[in-house]
């Protein structure tokens, strides 16, 4: 029998939290509580007579009630949502967690009278004993104030076992967030590492780059009249969005106001209780103002409900509305004459497109409320757009980190089981590490030093035939490609977009999501604002009479408060004098 073993009773796959029971040896440790029921970790009363197999789901769960505590990463609700619930079930299992993250978690249960002290605070990287054999240490993953990957070590008779734990991890530095550690892990080399991998092997632009783009997206709605609604949840993407909006050249100084509603508001309210907490770029900007809350500096900053509501001003201005996603917020959109963009982030688009157009979701209540637009939307005086703004790591971040762990056996967990297979047929992980792929209620082995084979992976690539027929291009593939799941989001329209990329022809299908983005023009889609795509930039400099670039070279991806599409059409010459 193994030394190492874990059993998902939620692997974070889509809708469902992430939970897991990690068994070292004799010792029994919860990782996150993200269940929205915890029935499969109820106890049964009789255990002598239970004569179930010890890898029987039902008899591995009963075991939670002696577990030796539940360790929680951070305190968004896919992972600690189930916590309180937890606790009044099996008091007797201590919950751990980083400090800020005992503080975050009540956020999960506003209103109820949830105990100040349902989690236990470990310091950072200290190794801190949990029992005679059984030690902790913690260090900063990024993503969420407060989050943190684990080392856990069992001290056994033989030798230790390690198990590195990432939850939610992120290794660049967002607005209020500092990216993970990597150096202070390199070299780590445990016998487990169990990763997320939400971004699966897709490649995300630098973060910087998703913060210029949403801020121009946000300031070319505002300058065109539209209000602008953005969903977020409680805690996490809406204060790094009042952040953004606080902080961002393009918005300082701006006429505008950000609302915000009291949910996320009482995120934002927790974390100026947690300033010592925070890098020092962040506490060194709310010495000079505050980090929220305004009226003195534009753009100005307001509580939904306490300082108002967004029709209650009589400039009819247009305004940015940050308000909770499990609420009904249609009403913003209908109480109002003026035209209103819906902003909500990339990883919700697939289901927000189902939703609008009446196919069965996952969304369900989260983002049933957009049904109540339809008219809207079909009028197109609500518009319905997405964004991109990543808090986890992408292809490239996840690979660097298992590189530099250098584990034995890697679990990948917490996104969608597709993109996570695409992870493990990675060659440079398969050719290197013991990869796993754990699904809820299905236990995992982790045999340590024992020979591995490890599967083939499945071959990505099909070969085709291309064909020049008359005026276009027929393109043959095999019938194979069908098979995955994936071809029912690009098969989604029967319409796909192709571009070149350098020597290679790069093939993208159009969902329904896509065909719901807002563009700028009827003919051309969308592109970023940039000195390349801007009217006044001629052969490479600027002639723009208000740009702060005015007469001087600038560089293609650059942008500026002044920038004005390029017109799709060629200018007449009174046009261009005008």
């Amino acid at each position: 029998m193994s030394n190492l073993v874990c059993f998902p009773f939620g692997a974070g796959h889509g809708q469902e939290g992430l939970c897991l029971e990690l068994r070292m040896g004799p010792r029994r440790i919860v990782l996150d509580c993200g269940l929205r029921d915890l029935t499969s970790l109820e106890v049964a009363r009789d255990h002598g007579t239970d004569t179930r197999s010890e890898s029987d789901p039902e008899r591995s769960a009963n075991r939670i009630a002696t577990a030796d505590l539940l360790f929680c990463s951070h305190a968004h609700s896919d992972h600690a949502r189930g916590v309180w619930e937890f606790s009044q079930q099996f008091p007797q299992v201590p919950i751990y967690g980083s400090e800020v993250t005992a503080q975050l978690l009540p956020l999960n249960w506003l209103g109820e009278d949830v105990p100040p002290h349902l989690c236990q605070a470990l310091p950072w990287q200290t190794p801190i004993s949990l029992a005679d054999d059984l030690t902790v240490q913690i260090w900063p993953a990024g993503h969420l104030p407060g989050a943190a990957c684990a080392l856990f070590t069992y001290h056994a008779p033989q030798r230790p076992y390690t198990v590195f734990f990432t939850g939610d991890f992120f290794m660049s530095n967002s607005r209020l967030v500092d990216g993970l550690p990597l150096e202070a892990l390199r070299g780590l080399k445990p016998d487990v590492l169990i990763i997320e991998g939400s971004s699966g092997s897709a490649r995300h632009p630098h973060r910087r780059q998703q913060e210029n783009l949403l801020a121009s997206t946000l300031h070319g709605l505002v300058q065109q009249g539209r209000s602008v609604l953005l969903p977020t949840p409680t805690l996490g993407i809406g204060q790094e969005l009042v952040m953004l909006l606080r902080s961002h050249y393009q918005f300082t100084g701006q006429d505008i106001t950000v609302w915000v509603d009291e949910t996320v508001a009482a995120g934002c309210d927790l974390y100026l209780e947690l300033m010592s907490a925070f890098p020092s770029s962040v506490q060194n900007f709310a010495r000079h103002q505050p980090l929220f809350w305004d009226e003195r500096i534009l753009p100005r900053v307001r509580r939904l409900g306490i300082d108002g509501h967004p029709q209650g001003d009589s400039s009819c201005a247009p305004c940015i509305v940050i308000a909770h996603r499990e609420a009904d917020l249609s009403d913003y959109c209908l109480a109002s004459a003026q035209p209103w963009t819906v902003l909500l982030p990339d990883s919700f688009a697939t289901a927000v497109a189902d939703t609008v157009l009446g196919t069965p979701s996952t969304a369900g209540a989260t983002l049933g409320w957009l049904q109540t637009l339809a008219a809207e939307l079909e009028s197109e005086r609500v518009q319905l757009d997405t964004y991109q703004l990543t808090t986890h790591s992408d292809r490239v971040g996840t690979t660097q980190l298992i590189h530099n762990l250098r584990p034995q056996h890697v679990a990948f967990v917490h996104g969608n089981p597709t993109h996570l297979a695409d992870l493990a047929g990675l060659e440079e992980l398969q050719t290197r590490y013991q990869l796993h792929l754990p699904s809820a209620g299905k236990e995992v082995e982790f045999p340590i030093g024992d020979r591995f084979i490890q599967p083939a992976a499945p071959d990505p690539v099909f070969e085709g035939e291309i064909t020049q027929v008359d005026d276009s291009v027929l393109l043959l593939l095999p019938e194979d490609l069908t098979t995955d799941p994936r071809w029912t989001a690009l098969a989604d329209t029967g319409l796909v977009q192709a571009r070149w990329q350098g020597n290679d022809l790069v093939i993208k299908g159009l969902t329904q999501r896509d065909l719901l983005r807002t563009v700028t023009s009827g003919d051309a889609p969308w592109q970023p604002p940039s000195c390349q795509t801007c009217r006044h930039q001629r052969e490479g400099r600027c002639l723009g009479g208000d740009s702060p670039l005015y007469g001087l070279q600038v560089s293609p991806d650059g942008v500026c408060p002044a920038f004005e599409a390029r017109p799709t059409r060629p200018e007449r010459d009174d046009e261009a004098t005008a």
